[in-house]
């Protein structure tokens, strides 16, 4: 009798530990199906692989011809796509994109800005702009998310810079401190397109360039160093190179490929495709040694598809 009882015993045992076995590693399925949150650098790919990026303004090209852009990604190297807003571009039709996007290694960032993004008096539109994407965002599976917010504010081309300057800086860092915070609280990172003459111009009451205080502000920068030779690009991208560099920021350098009525050195649109990638090629060997030092920005997609080969 007490050995059946021990065998009682050793058998209820046996069928507990089975049990609590069998349901630890339906637990571990379960949790294994939850959706990962990804992080930055998951869906920005390999954050030491410098950007190489491109705007695409035109956002009804990813409707039907979403292929054509991302083959064109894959056969000049791009993996960030900035892509302008457009509400009559459909919530599936985005996600269908940056699926195809992920899937290439291609992190797509969601663009918009004008000028009069700079002045307190269009917060609503920024609003409404943060709103959007906090809703998109909420709703999309991680590999439909957007990676980042990319902006393209440039209040230098609104009329009031010219009569209140000072006013309007003030107001532009109003509204970057506003986009910022809506930012990190949907834990998304921000950039921006700055002018390379923006240091020439200082906060208000401060002697701190209007570029610095932006540097300081944003995940990172690119600078639209629309030259069309490496010496000249370099040259004026240094100094905010130098100066990301000394506070841990990153940098892209933006180039032109649009044919432009500010001259023929603004922009490769004469020069053709190989002549800028050999031009690219010598500004990163200058500017790799600068630590945020980040790659290029080509300005932009459809006129890039049609530059000179």
């Amino acid at each position: 009798m007490k050995i059946k009882k021990e065998f009682r015993i050793l058998l209820l045992m046996s069928c507990l530990i089975l049990c609590l076995s069998t349901a630890c590693s339906t637990k571990a399925a379960a949790v294994g199906s939850v959706e990962p949150v990804d992080s930055y650098a998951s869906i920005h790919g390999n954050l030491d692989r410098p950007v190489r990026a491109t705007w695409v303004w035109d956002t009804t090209q990813i409707r039907n011809g979403a292929q054509d852009v991302l083959n064109f990604a894959a056969e000049n190297s791009i993996n960030t796509i900035y892509l302008q807003i457009n509400r009559d571009v459909k919530i599936p039709e985005y996600k269908n994109f940056i699926r195809l996007a992920r899937a290439q290694h291609i992190a797509v960032d969601i663009m918009d800005g004008r000028s009069a993004w700079g002045l307190t008096e269009s917060r609503g539109q920024i609003a409404s702009f943060m709103d959007w994407i906090e809703s998109y965002q909420a709703q999309a599976l991680s590999n439909e998310k957007f990676a980042g917010i990319h902006l393209d504010i440039e209040p230098h081309v609104h009329p009031q810079w010219k009569t209140n300057q000072a006013s309007v800086i003030t107001q532009w860092q109003g509204n970057v401190d506003y986009i910022v915070e809506r930012a990190s609280a949907m834990k998304m990172p921000v950039a921006a397109d700055l002018p390379f003459w923006l240091d020439n111009y200082k906060i208000p009451g401060s002697t701190m360039a209007v570029s610095s205080w932006m540097i300081r502000k944003f995940d990172s920068i690119t600078i639209m160093a629309y030259r069309d030779t490496a010496a000249a690009i370099y040259s004026v991208a240094k100094d905010e190179l130098i100066d990301a560099a000394s506070v841990g920021k990153k940098i892209s350098i933006a180039v032109e490929t649009k044919q432009s009525k500010e001259g023929d050195f603004i922009t490769f649109f004469e020069e053709g495709d190989a002549y800028m990638e050999q031009q690219l090629k010598l500004v990163e060997q200058m500017a790799s040694v600068h630590a945020s030092f980040n790659g290029f920005s080509v300005h932009e997609y459809s006129s890039w598809k049609t530059l000179r080969k």
